[in-house]
């Protein structure tokens, strides 16, 4: 038996690209976005009591990562990209149906628009359904999962002044938290975990319409170098 789903709305995101995308939802609080929602969802009445919310949980695609053949078994990143487990007990993004979910919290509400922030959601995701986040119900106090049983430990990032300059500028002309994000999305360490870089290899990333490059000056160090206009 299979099913037709279509979109709520999409987002758009700061993340224009996957790689430095947060591995989970809230691990980047200055991660922002507005999720625009369709017809006939966007005239209001969808949405009428949703700001006396301050969290809603959102069921999205991982549109970028649809596969027609399932997958049994993923190589979460959690556990270094080289170990093996059954898709059902990760959060990877090789879905059977590419469904996913977040947890995001609602800064705003609009007729049409919902500003959210602490998102892992790529620009352009298409949602399926919108639910408020319940604290009694969605807060189970004696729930554990041993594979990932704490938040990863940030790694320290440091700025070259020239591009912390770059970042503040360019935090004033967009209006939104950028040294933040930036320093949020990196002490993550996006890289794959089997990856043992050198101090000479440069890794890079957009956010908003930046392009932000950074190395790895020494072991458990990350250190930007520029935050430059994107190319178009």
């Amino acid at each position: 038996m299979t099913y037709n789903v279509s979109p709520v709305g999409f987002v758009h995101s700061c993340f224009k690209e996957k790689f430095a995308i947060p591995r989970q939802p809230h691990l980047a609080p200055a991660a922002r976005g507005v999720l625009e929602l369709v017809a006939p969802f966007d005239q209001g009445d969808a949405v009428q009591g949703l700001e006396q919310v301050s969290h809603v949980w959102l069921l999205f695609l991982f549109h970028q990562a649809l596969e027609n053949k399932p997958r049994l078994k993923v190589r979460p990143p959690r556990l270094g990209g080289n170990k093996s487990m059954g898709v059902f007990a990760t959060r990877a993004t090789h879905r059977p149906n590419g469904i996913g979910q977040s947890v995001v919290k609602l800064e705003r509400v609009e007729t049409a628009r919902l500003w959210i922030s602490g998102i892992d959601l790529l620009d352009g995701t298409p949602v399926l359904d919108i639910k408020p986040y319940v604290p009694y119900a969605d807060i189970i106090g004696t729930a554990s999962n041993s594979i990932a049983s704490a938040a990863p430990e940030p790694v320290p990032v440091q700025w070259a002044p020239p591009a912390l300059h770059q970042a503040r500028d360019h935090a004033m002309r967009l209006q939104e938290p950028l040294v933040e994000l930036i320093e949020q999305c990196l002490a993550q360490d996006p890289r794959p975990a089997y990856q043992v870089p050198t101090a000479e290899r440069e890794y890079g990333a957009q956010f908003w319409d930046v392009d932000v490059r950074w190395h790895y000056p020494r072991p458990g160090l990350i250190r930007v170098l520029e935050v430059i206009p994107a190319k178009q």
